[in-house]
This record gives structure tokens, C-alpha cells and sequence, in this order.
């Protein structure tokens, strides 16, 4: 007898429709699967025939072919354990004839036949979703013995707490700025200075004062920890913005994405958060390169030979390096030549820098401020003065698929950035001095916007086009 269930596969971190098709014919015994199994798949026959038969029921000593289709879609993992078990089950008549087409099926099998979760099932999107604990009370439900609870809808939203601070930071007044500017409208940073002037400290509390995720955001962001098997607790959603840290010898597949079938990268786990790559010129070069196109497209596409994948990567990045390569505590105590470090600030590239919208450059703590008490501003203050920037861009936004500054087209500038003659002519002589690409000059003019959207002005200003200007150092000395 045939029996048809549907199920899953993921594909990148979308779920395709697999139908398993399960077979039950006289003959010897034989328990087969085709349709481009992984490993995982094909050895789910000992966790299927064991489930089965401590679960109570009797498996069938006849020939089972299993078929997943569409044949040319690989498969993998175990969530197809419970879909080939409830097939098989359908096909002796154990389940009602019927009662099993509407329903898409995945779980893994423990031997003792309880149900396992698995990763992805969020990838599975606007579906009533049912939870049975075991392979007995699967088929009860099927034949209308007994009901499976329903997953509840996710809890409501509460602001985003965290123990990190800027309250905590000290001195550093230009820095918590420019990030105040980056999370108004989702700029890329970079800060340079010496070790111990508080980048990475900066850096980890960028994400204290990002609006909190939207139920959408929610959904989207945790879609994508779940098929990485990453989310934090079983059932629980991702509350706050991600953020990666990820170490300077990661390589490419590890940050873009890759492997045979590919999975996702740090980029794509960033998605919606923030990227923190501290100590940025130890990055191997391709490996800071190959983050060009995702910055620019906010996504990543992953071509291999069983197959393309596309992988959501829009993140906020946010980068953190010493002057030299000594990390000397000051450029007046500094060891190294001025070759050797531009040199060493010369492995990031034009093309690069011309992605990051804010250059920061912090001087070394004075002993003032490293002994004196924290006052600084708490980060509730600065997100409540973001969230209003943010809602500003929504209402600007509305019409088209964006939602922040950064990620305006070139026609969304020129409509929404118009500047005054003088500022104009501010902007062309910084073209001219700091050597700007058509890139930065409209980088310029977004973080120009966000920097008005937090005073409330509708109109740029030149002197918003002048602090947006300053943040662009790093681009004078690449052109010395």
C-alpha cells in the first residue's frame, strides 16, 4: 500500500515542500530511501523500525521504499524521522486512510519512539503549528483518539535590559556620538585608538541603545538562529538584536557563509543586529573583502554545485583598530615609523572604508577620566533619543521597502537629502581634499540625515553636513 506525507527541507534558511512518499509491498524485507538522502536520512531506518516497535506498534517485515520528492533536492538531517515513520504506519493501516494529508510532518525519533525537536521549524512560516510528545500519541491525534496541544503565539514584546551601559564608559564624549549617530540610522563604524580606550567596551554597547526588535524582526531574526540550531532555550524567541563577535582568524565560509549544502555565516546570524569585528587589520585580507558585496546588498548569495542558497545579511558593522601594529598607548610614545603604520592601517582597503560611514578616532584616557567617577549618559536616554530618529525614517520610508538611512538608494538621496548651496559647496571642496568617491559623498549625505533626524530638522543643514564630513578621517589619510 502507498502512503503520502508531506514535510520540509530546509534550503538556506527557507523551508521547501517535500512530499515522502512510503511504499509497503509484499516481499523480502527491505527498508530502502531514495531521493537524495544525507547519512542523517538513510539511518533513520534504525530510529524509525526501533520507535516503532517500542512505541507499540508492529513494523511491517515486508519491502518499504521510501521516496522524498522532489528527488533533485537534497536532503538532510532528521526531521524526516517522524513523516517515514507516520508513512509507514498509514501505509498497514495503523492510521486512518486520509486523516494524515493535511498535515506537514517533521521531528526527529528517540529510539523509545518520543518525538525530538529539531532545527528550522521556524522556517515554516504561517502555519498552525501542533506538538505531539510521542509517536503514540502522533498517530492517537491522527485517528481523533486524543488532541495535541497547540503552540502558543510569542509572548508580547518587553523593551530590550542589558547590563551593558554607557553610563559605564568614560570620557570619550566624540565616540558615544558617532555611535549615537550609527544606531539613529544604522551607520557602519569603525573606531581606531590604543588599546585601552575603550573601543571594544563602545563597541558592546552599541546594541544597548538600538531600538528593540519588531514582532516581524522577532520572527525574521529567529528564523534564522533556529535553522543554525542556535536559538537560546527550546521554544523561546531571539528578544534582543544579535550581536557577533567572531575572531580575527575566522575564514571566509565561517563569516560569509558556505559549505556543501551552505550554511549560514556570521553575517547572516548578524542579520537585523550588529557585526563586531575587533582588531580589524588581523583579518585576512580576502576575508575582510568578501564582506564588500553583503554590506552594499544586504544579503548574501552562495553558489555550490548541488545548488544557490541566499542568505539575509543586513546587519550593522561596527570594527575596532589600533593605530599601529604595536599598539603603542599614543602616536607620541608610538615605536612605529609613520610607513609602518600606514602600512598596517593600509590593509583595509579604499573600497572597504568607502562602506563604512563613520571613521572614529579616540585618543588615549587622560588620567582624569580613568580615575574619576562614571556620569556618563545611560543608554535608556540615548535609545529613547534614537528610537525618535528611527520613527522619523519609518514615516519617511513608508512608501518603499526600507526603514533606515543607511540603506537608501542613490534616487532616495537625492530625494531626501537635498543640502543648501553653501553646504553644497562644503561638500564638493571635501571631494576634492579627502579624495571621496560618489559612494562617500552619498554616505556623507546619509549619516548628514540621520544626524538631522535627531534634532527633528526636516532640511540638512551645512552644519550637519559638516559633522558627517568629520567623520570621514580615515579617508584624508588614505589619500596622503
Amino acid at each position: 500500500m502507498l502512503a503520502r506525507v508531506l514535510s520540509a527541507a530546509l534550503v538556506g534558511v527557507e523551508a521547501a515542500l517535500v512530499r515522502v512518499e512510503v511504499d509497503v509491498s509484499p516481499g523480502l524485507p527491505m527498508f530502502t530511501t531514495v531521493g537524495l538522502p544525507d547519512s542523517a536520512v538513510r539511518e533513520s531506518r534504525e530510529r524509525v523500525r526501533t520507535a516503532i516497535r517500542n512505541a507499540g506498534f508492529a513494523f511491517p517485515s515486508e519491502r518499504i521504499t521510501v521516496n522524498l520528492a522532489p528527488a533533485d533536492l537534497r536532503k538532510e538531517g532528521a526531521s524526516f524521522d517522524l513523516p517515514i515513520a507516520l508513512g509507514i504506519l498509514s501505509a498497514t493501516g495503523v492510521v486512518v486512510e486520509g486523516r494524515i494529508g493535511s498535515f506537514a510532518v517533521v521531528g526527529e525519533l528517540a529510539l523509545n519512539g518520543q518525538i525530538q525537536g529539531v532545527r528550522g521549524v521556524l522556517a515554516v512560516g504561517d502555519l498552525k503549528v501542533l506538538a505531539a510528545p510521542t509517536l503514540r500519541e502522533a498517530v492517537d491525534f491522527l485517528n481523533g483518539a486524543v488532541q495535541v496541544a497547540v503552540t502558543p503565539a510569542p509572548p508580547a514584546l518587553a523593551a530590550a535590559t542589558d547590563d551593558l551601559d554607557f553610563t559605564d564608559v568614560r570620557g570619550q564624549a566624540h565616540a558615544k556620538r558617532a555611535l549615537e549617530i550609527a544606531a539613529a540610522g544604522a551607520h557602519n563604524v569603525l573606531l581606531v585608538g590604543p588599546p585601552g580606550g575603550g573601543k571594544t567596551m563602545l563597541a558592546r554597547r552599541l546594541a544597548a541603545i538600538l531600538p528593540p526588535l519588531s514582532r516581524d524582526e522577532v520572527i525574521e531574526s529567529s528564523t534564522i538562529w533556529s535553522v543554525a540550531g542556535l536559538l537560546p532555550r527550546h521554544g523561546e524567541l531571539m528578544s534582543r538584536r544579535p550581536f557577533r563577535a567572531p575572531h580575527h582568524t575566522i575564514s571566509v565560509s565561517g563569516l560569509i557563509g558556505g559549505g556543501s549544502p551552505p550554511h549560514p555565516g556570521e553575517v547572516t546570524l548578524a542579520h537585523l543586529g550588529v557585526l563586531f569585528l575587533d582588531e580589524l587589520p588581523e583579518f585576512h585580507q580576502h576575508v575582510l573583502e568578501s564582506l564588500r558585496q553583503p554590506i552594499e546588498d544586504g544579503r548574501v548569495t552562495i553558489a555550490r554545485a548541488s545548488g544557490v542558497s541566499d542568505f539575509p545579511a543586513r546587519f550593522q558593522l561596527i570594527a575596532a583598530a589600533n593605530p599601529c601594529r604595536r599598539g603603542c598607548p599614543s602616536l607620541d610614545a608610538c615605536l612605529c615609523t609613520p610607513a609602518e603604520r600606514a602600512r598596517y592601517l593600509g590593509r583595509l582597503s579604499r573600497p572597504l572604508l568607502d562602506r563604512i560611514d563613520l571613521h572614529v578616532e579616540l585618543p588615549a584616557l587622560p588620567p582624569a577620566d580613568v580615575q574619576g567617577v562614571a556620569s556618563g549618559e545611560a543608554s535608556e536616554a540615548i535609545r529613547a533619543r534614537v528610537d525618535v530618529a528611527r520613527q522619523r525614517q519609518r514615516d519617511r520610508f513608508r512608501a518603499s521597502a526600507i526603514r533606515v538611512n543607511a540603506a537608501m538608494s542613490s534616487r532616495q538621496v537625492r530625494r531626501f537629502c537635498r543640502v543648501s548651496a553653501e553646504a553644497e559647496r562644503l561638500l564638493a571642496a571635501a571631494m576634492t581634499q579627502l579624495g571621496l568617491s560618489a559612494r562617500g559623498h552619498d554616505r556623507v549625505l546619509k549619516v548628514a540625515r540621520s544626524i538631522a533626524d535627531l534634532v527633528g530638522s526636516e532640511g540638512l543643514t551645512v552644519e550637519h553636513c559638516a559633522e558627517a564630513i568629520q567623520y570621514r578621517g580615515l579617508d584624508r589619510q588614505w589619500r596622503a
